[in-house]
């Protein structure tokens, strides 16, 4: 959510930036936030001014008493008692525009930085860099799921009769082999500095709105019946949430943080929910990063981020590049996004497994974060990024260890927490 003083002195660069992320519906959302904050604005001033009247009548009550004037008294008295109805009504008023300014607010897009590529949507994302030689071996590299199913570790037929499509039985050596990588992340994040947290997997709606946009909400989240209480889609939504109406001390930042959890999601409108394979689920695993830091350090923070999970895949001996989201593929609370992408040999082409995103004040603004000042608080600014997110993973991992005689290696890095397996089979 902007600052409402950035409507007020430049509404222009608010439409542009909107222009730029190709939103012009949401133009007039500017004017309409603008006339209810004048509104606003104005019954702040009418109430300012009925409450300095009243006040003044409630002590010229007192001298006309004091002098015996009882009849002007009481009629004062009923002058500043239907003062007390009209600041009444004003109240109302206050609250209501206030709402509707708040409403908008939600919806108007973050300013969006400078270096983001204007483009209309995730075809028209920029390539930045390759890390490690995509190859394609001499052999055939099965789908990833009969990959798993030959290992007798992946039952999607009773999942569907369970819970139905979207979802998935791991079992044996793929579902160890899940919990490995997990358990290696973790430790991994650990090593750079990052606390190991496990947060609520429930958080209430306020959170929910504090986090995300309303379209990422209406697409993502699923709300428990007849509560208030919203399953999270990442953990990055309870973490952020875990300071909400916190004022932080400036020598505390950066909070840097590691979190596992699963992850619930609705995939509303999305295509290949019912493929047979496990790209694109309702039920997940990740392992997340989040920072709060000060706004001058957060895009040094960006950059430190993604580059954590470059170094993570390469771990992993897996080929991976980076794209920076252009500007009409950045949900509105993002400044800035950049996605991690693995190699895939059997489609020969990259995919996405992860996503590094800085969202400058945004959340800090609708959550109440501050950061402790002299003279005044400011919000801190929030990242959050993937480290890892098994079963997506698993498809880079096991297509590009895949062998000839359809067994799987296992890198040097992953094998301690594979029981010093080299490869299953």
């Amino acid at each position: 959510m902007l600052d409402i003083k950035l409507l007020r002195q430049e509404p222009e660069l608010v439409r542009e930036n909107i222009r730029k992320k190709f939103q012009d519906a949401k133009l007039p959302l500017v004017d309409e936030v603008l006339d209810f904050d004048a509104a606003y604005r104005e019954t702040l001033a009418k109430a300012e001014a009925l409450r300095a009247r009243r006040n003044g009548g409630s002590k010229e009550i007192g001298r006309l008493m004091a002098q015996g004037k009882r009849g002007e008294a009481e009629a004062l008295k009923a002058e500043i008692a239907r003062l007390g109805g009209e600041l009444d009504a004003l109240a109302e008023d206050e609250k209501r525009l206030q709402e509707e300014v708040r409403q908008r607010m939600l919806v108007i897009p973050n300013i969006i930085d400078d270096s983001v590529p204007l483009g209309r949507d995730d075809t028209e994302n920029v390539e930045l860099r390759r890390y490690g030689e995509p190859t394609v071996p001499p052999y055939e590299i099965p789908y990833h799921a009969e990959i798993m199913e030959k290992l007798s570790g992946l039952d999607l037929d009773a999942a569907r009769k369970t819970s139905g499509n979207g979802f998935y039985y791991l079992t044996g050596d793929v579902a160890r082999l899940h919990s490995a990588i997990l358990s290696y992340a973790r430790d991994f994040m650990i090593d750079r500095g990052f606390t190991y947290c496990i947060p609520p997997y429930m958080i209430r709606g306020n959170v929910v709105t504090g986090v995300m946009s309303f379209a990422e909400m209406d697409n993502m989240m699923y709300k428990i019946e007849g509560e208030d209480l919203y399953l999270i889609g990442t953990s990055e939504h309870s973490m952020i949430g875990r300071y909400i109406d916190t004022i932080l001390k400036k020598e505390s930042l950066p909070l840097c943080m590691t979190s596992f959890s699963p992850c619930f999601r609705k995939e509303a409108g999305a295509h290949g929910i019912e493929e047979r394979g496990v790209y694109r689920i309702h039920q997940f695993e990740k392992q997340e990063m989040i920072v709060l830091c000060e706004p001058e350090q957060s895009m040094e923070w960006f950059h430190k981020l993604y580059g954590y999970t470059v170094e993570f895949f390469r771990s992993l001996e897996i080929p991976v590049r980076t794209l920076e989201c252009c500007s009409g593929d950045l949900a509105d609370l993002k400044v800035k996004s950049v996605d991690v992408e693995a190699w895939s040999p059997r489609q020969q082409k990259y995919f996405e497994v992860g996503s590094c995103s800085n969202l400058g004040d945004a959340q800090a603004r609708r959550l109440g974060i501050r950061v402790k000042k002299e003279g005044g608080n400011y919000f801190a600014h929030t990242l959050n990024n993937t480290c890892v997110a098994p079963p997506r993973m698993l498809i880079a991992f096991l297509e590009n260890h895949y062998q000839a005689d359809g067994g799987v290696t296992i890198p040097a890095a992953l094998q301690p927490y594979m029981g010093g397996k080299p490869n299953i089979r």
